[in-house]
């Protein structure tokens, strides 16, 4: 696996080890024929006992080979984006070569996001490469729920720490696509904003027209926004959360200079997503998003996570107005592309209305996935006919 590009190394793949190490140290792993193999970084307390960070030939791993790795994660990103989007991701974890780590930008602030503490006994070296990367006014630390304890204790940081910066701008703003959004950079999701999601945004705007369109899991409005743009006559914003539907308010606000997003008439709705749509099919949309948090966080959820895929669609279909279409995404790593797919062509099947699939998407450019593991997004366009 390791010679042929798989950046992890499982602890029960280690046939033997000359010490105990501390996370964050540089693991050399050899062959069975004492031939070297890669160099990672090691963390005891996880199954991923070791995360690749260069594999064929020895390398030096130092300040100046940090910084190469950077600039080439910058240039993949190169020419994608304008100063009309000054929101995407710069680092991308394993399909960039920065295992267990991400890095967001949001106009002037960035967001590293670790998901092991194997990078903390480095982090001062490694903010110095970004700062002189990249040279933003703040960059925050975000960390993954399962290391949070750990770093506090051992190295007395927190989720949603300032590394350089201050806390004065703890909501910043940024385009995407000329549209003005703003992130939670402390708390929220992800790291702030779901930038994955920018293209299907996108294709929404293309689609609504003269629509009336909910958007279900709305969290800040990001879909609804752009359907706005794009001349939608309603939005509805549906989420169980109060915190995010203010937050998609604020976000609308932001954009009432375009004018078809101060025309467009916007609802938020504060109800639990399956409940909702199963007690209100007399209400009638024309764009339908669904595009719920992941259903399968672990491998034994999947297979009950493809049937709440089937019943969601099944009731978002139900609210579907001839000629309209409706937009599924899928989050969860666990459930393939084609076990998604599927399940909502079947729902489609079931009931008894007849469809055109307009597209399938992916994964946006600037959030490669260059492994099986890590293809978690994916989305289908569903019109219905007549």
């Amino acid at each position: 696996m390791i010679r042929s590009g798989h950046p992890w190394l499982y602890a029960d793949s280690i046939r033997e080890q000359n010490r105990e190490a501390e996370p964050g140290e540089l693991a050399v792993i050899y062959d069975r024929k004492n031939k070297f193999l890669a160099v990672g970084l090691f963390d005891r307390d996880s199954p991923l006992r070791v995360r690749v960070l260069h594999a064929g030939k020895p390398v030096t791993i130092d300040s100046d080979w940090w910084q190469t790795r950077l600039e080439q994660a910058l240039t993949r990103r190169r020419g994608l984006f304008d100063e009309q989007t000054t929101g995407y991701r710069c680092v991308n974890g394993e399909s960039d070569g920065w295992p267990g780590l991400v890095l967001d930008r949001y106009d002037a602030t960035l967001v590293l996001k670790l998901y092991t503490v194997a990078w903390l006994p480095r982090l001062e070296e490694i903010v110095r490469v970004i700062r002189a990367g990249l040279k933003p006014e703040r960059i925050v630390l975000r960390l993954s729920r399962n290391i949070q304890a750990t770093t506090h204790t051992k190295f007395n940081l927190s989720d949603g720490e300032f590394l350089i910066g201050d806390r004065r701008d703890a909501w910043p703003t940024f385009l995407e696509t000329g549209l003005r959004f703003e992130a939670d950079v402390l708390r929220g999701q992800k790291t702030g904003f779901f930038l994955d999601q920018r293209e299907n945004r996108r294709i929404v705007e293309s689609l609504a027209r003269g629509r009336d369109v909910l958007n279900v899991f709305s969290f800040s409005g990001g879909f609804s926004v752009y359907a706005a743009r794009g001349g939608a006559k309603s939005v509805t914003d549906l989420d169980i959360s109060a915190h995010a539907l203010e937050s998609a308010k604020r976000n609308f606000a932001l954009n009432e200079n375009q004018p078809t997003v101060a025309r467009c008439r916007h609802e938020t709705v504060q109800a639990d997503a399956f409940e909702w749509l199963a007690g209100n099919e007399s209400k009638k949309f024309d764009l339908i998003i669904l595009d719920p948090p992941s259903l399968a966080r672990r491998e034994a959820e999947r297979a009950g996570a493809i049937q709440a895929y089937g019943r969601l669609a099944q009731s978002g279909l139900a609210h579907l107005r001839p000629g309209g279409v409706l937009v599924a995404a899928s989050c969860s790593a666990h459930v393939s592309a084609e076990e998604f797919f599927g399940a909502l062509r079947l729902a489609a099947k079931k009931s008894r209305r007849k469809f055109t699939e307009l597209q399938t998407t992916g994964h946006a450019p600037d959030h490669p996935a260059t492994f099986p593991e890590v293809h978690y997004l994916k989305c289908i366009y569903l019109k219905l006919c007549g």
